[in-house]
């Protein structure tokens, strides 16, 4: 039996879902835009290599509804004669869409982590002490992050970047998807996807909130702030990276199709896109300056550097 993850065929039933969980295990090993700074920012948000592993289940669990529905959805609609239910899915119109509604969902649960608001709103007693007050004399801003995000807005983002379109994507939904045999087992390559995905987001997930626990000099109380504190930054600066990026793939429609070409042959490391360079700038900036941020803000406290 030979298995190519990167040209693959459809070759009977039982295989080819085979291949779409093993599609599924690759996306999410790879650096995806829809995963991977999603899964950083809530796994790093909730302290713990076991409720960092239950964010990235409870993300790729919406994601994975998703693209069972999907894959549903485009059966039917292949079968009752809509054959440009392609083109409408790998249009830069639907591609910019995508990433501004994951922005849109990103930085509301940033604001909520950092505010305790879903929606941005003016903090006025905030404005006027750091307008009017002297930086040594300022009150610190430690008490703004004091919440995390709830298990329902991880569910809902991964509904909504499952709606992701990518090299993935069109395998699953136009190589295996039409070749099933009829509609009762359609949704089955997405749900495979979408399970594999999960089995790399559970276990970053982990390793994500396990390493967060593992930064020393500091206390208990300020770990928790330091992950709240990088999980909202992350969220809200990159939600606002991924809504610049689709407002310019709008304006824009040739920055969807820019890649750079490597020798690998592996989805996602092949054709490095807009969706790479936003994982990288998320993840590893974002995540960075945040951090080093964070840390000075803890050891400014002594409460929070003991316990």
């Amino acid at each position: 039996m030979d298995i190519n993850l990167f040209n693959p065929v459809f070759e009977g039933l039982g295989i080819s879902l085979l291949i779409s969980y093993l599609l599924g295990i690759v996306h999410g090993i790879t650096p995806d835009e829809h995963t991977w700074p999603i899964t950083f920012s809530y796994a790093i948000g909730s302290y713990g290599a076991t409720k960092g592993a239950e964010r990235g289940a409870i993300f790729s669990l919406g994601f994975t509804v998703q693209r069972a529905l999907m894959s549903e959805a485009i059966f039917l609609l292949l079968m009752f004669g809509v054959p440009q239910i392609k083109s409408v899915f790998s249009s830069p119109l639907f591609f910019g869409g995508v990433y501004i509604l994951v922005g849109i969902v990103m930085f509301i649960a940033g604001n909520y982590v950092m505010t305790g608001n879903y929606w941005p709103h003016l903090e006025v007693d905030r404005l006027i002490n750091r307008a009017f007050v002297p930086k040594k004399k300022r009150h610190e801003e430690i008490d703004f992050y004091s919440r995390d995000v709830s298990s329902k807005m991880a569910f809902i983002h991964g509904l909504i970047a499952g709606f992701g379109f990518g090299a993935f994507a069109l395998i699953i939904y136009f190589i295996f998807v039409p070749a099933m045999p009829n509609a009762y087992v359609a949704f089955l390559p997405g749900l495979l996807f979408g399970l594999g995905t999960m089995t790399m987001q559970f276990i970053f997930g982990a390793v994500f909130g396990a390493w967060i626990t593992k930064v020393k000099k500091i206390g208990k109380k300020g770990l928790q702030f330091l992950a709240r504190y990088m999980s909202s930054h992350v969220l809200v600066y990159g939600g606002l990276t991924f809504l610049v990026a689709g407002v310019l793939v709008l304006l824009f429609p040739q920055i969807s199709s820019f890649a750079i070409v490597t020798p690998l042959q592996v989805h996602n490391l092949h054709d490095l896109g807009v969706g790479f360079f936003i994982v990288i700038f998320v993840v590893v900036v974002i995540g960075i300056i945040s951090y080093e941020k964070g840390i000075k803000m803890v050891l400014k406290r002594r409460e929070l550097r003991t316990t």
